[in-house]
């Protein structure tokens, strides 16, 4: 049986790339590289549900366990970080913590899109309409994300892709490498593509047995 419910985590994954997340969820195939590195160990730190603390009149929550089983969503993750301002109305704002800060655009939309699913989630779980923030560590700098604004755009960018992920994991089926990528910071790059060993011609192949034998008459 096929399992129906979907990681937050894994939304990020297969916009990023569809036959890299496809690699990892259908194949569990894994390699690390020091991109992966360096966002695990931001993540180690942010991760500690005992990190929990208050800081200029807001309240930080990390590592939140949250999910949404309704059935057009069924979907389940770990925030990094939820602040809670205001006293007799609570408003909340999920932080994703971020290692590095795209070049020339202030977001990626796969990770605008992962914090989305989060606000799903929160909103299910606390019956509130959160915002939503990038922090990129490299630059220390917040970016607000356009999440309400574009609710109903993204809503159904995000249902259409779970119905993709769902068929494909159904299928069994891994998306094809999609052309003209820049694939040179992907730590599954060797998996995906490995590199092929230079091909050795017949005559080559023949001499090298000859010499072989040639040593064993010695």
């Amino acid at each position: 049986m096929i399992k129906d419910d979907i990681a937050i985590r894994s939304i990020q994954h297969y916009l990023y790339c569809p036959h890299r997340w496809g690699l990892l969820e259908i194949d569990c195939a894994w390699a690390e590289n020091v991109f992966v590195t360096k966002a695990n160990l931001l993540h180690d730190r942010v991760h500690n549900p005992k990190a929990s603390y208050s800081s200029s009149g807001k309240k930080c929550y990390t590592s939140v366990s949250v999910y949404n089983d309704k059935s057009e969503y069924n979907l389940y993750g770990v925030t990094d970080c939820i602040e809670v301002t205001g006293d007799e109305k609570c408003n909340l704002c999920i932080v994703e913590y971020k290692p590095t800060k795209p070049k020339n655009k202030d977001y990626n939309f796969d990770d605008l899109m992962q914090v989305f699913a989060q606000k799903i989630c929160v909103d299910y779980v606390f019956n509130c309409d959160c915002d939503g923030v990038l922090y990129y560590a490299d630059v220390k700098k917040r970016i607000r994300l356009p999440l309400k604004e574009n609710f109903s755009e993204y809503d159904d960018i995000l249902k259409r892709t779970l119905a993709e992920m769902r068929n494909l994991i159904s299928k069994g089926k891994i998306p094809e490498i999609v052309k003209n990528r820049n694939c040179s910071g992907c730590s599954m790059k060797e998996i995906c593509m490995p590199t092929l060993i230079a091909p050795v011609s017949v005559k080559g192949s023949i001499k090298k047995v000859l010499e072989r034998k040639e040593c064993e008459n010695y």
